[in-house]
């Protein structure tokens, strides 16, 4: 009897951490969803893969895209503390916002994954939370006015500690 499945489970349940496999049996050709893959990919745009872990770091602080852009960025949270106490996310921002008033807001917004509700006009794209070991992704278009726009870890403490970089568009 294999206990690894259940002690999983009763892991996922102490950290407040839930989890989900997917096992496929499918023995139909991979040709068709290849393709349908390629093909979502390339409405994606451009994908910009971001690696982050315990240090609170992103890997990638700075993005250049044209105006208009599609682009789907991928976070990668490769840290190892449990998601309650350690999870990251990225949160683009109209040009112009107080960021630091933004992350003080998003302090105590653990029920919107640290996205305040008051400031949520302020978001121009963001993903869920990534704890360890998990990747989160938003598609969305670069803004069609050029110029410099940030983007942070809401995350309460990792904007001060540097979790931040530009997306600048031209």
């Amino acid at each position: 009897m294999n206990l690894f499945p259940a002690l999983c489970v009763m892991s996922a349940l102490v950290f407040g951490q839930a989890t989900t496999t997917t096992t496929s049996t499918s023995t139909t050709t991979a040709k068709p969803a290849a393709k349908a893959a390629a093909k979502a990919g390339a409405k994606a745009g451009r994908t910009v893969e971001i690696t982050t872990g315990d240090n609170m770091k992103y890997d990638v602080t700075e993005i250049t895209a044209k105006p208009g852009e599609s682009l789907r960025v991928v976070v990668k949270n490769t840290g190892a503390m449990p998601k309650i106490a350690m999870a990251h996310n990225f949160v683009l921002l109209k040009a112009g916002t107080d960021v630091a008033e933004f992350t003080k807001a998003a302090f105590n917004a653990r029920e919107t994954d640290f996205i305040p509700p008051t400031m949520k006009d302020a978001v121009l794209a963001n993903t869920a939370l990534a704890g360890a070991g998990e990747s989160v992704e938003i598609t969305f278009k670069a803004p069609a006015k050029p110029g410099t726009y940030t983007f942070v870890c809401s995350f309460p403490g990792h904007f001060a500690l540097g979790m931040r970089g530009t997306l600048t568009v031209k």
